[in-house]
């Protein structure tokens, strides 16, 4: 992945778009720090699957039946 500053993407931006539009990313940084990220749009960003693993809790009873007091509130 190539990294670009501000200056340098305003000045070079159709190139830039052309490159991404070509598959490659491009990083743009200010101050040396990302910023911003140019990918081509038919790309679809990549899931991380597992990163809430263990932040997540179901209950046992979670698909117990409700109780009659609750179900009555639904039905009004």
């Amino acid at each position: 992945m190539r990294t670009v500053n501000i200056h340098e993407a305003k000045t070079h931006f159709s190139k830039l778009v052309d490159s991404v539009m070509h598959g490659n990313e491009i990083l743009i940084a200010m101050a040396g720090k990302p910023v911003a990220k140019l990918i081509p749009i038919s790309q679809k960003p990549q899931r991380k699957f597992g990163v809430l693993k263990g932040k997540i809790k179901i209950a046992k009873d979670f698909d117990a039946p409700l109780a009659e007091e609750e179900l009555s509130d639904f039905e009004k």
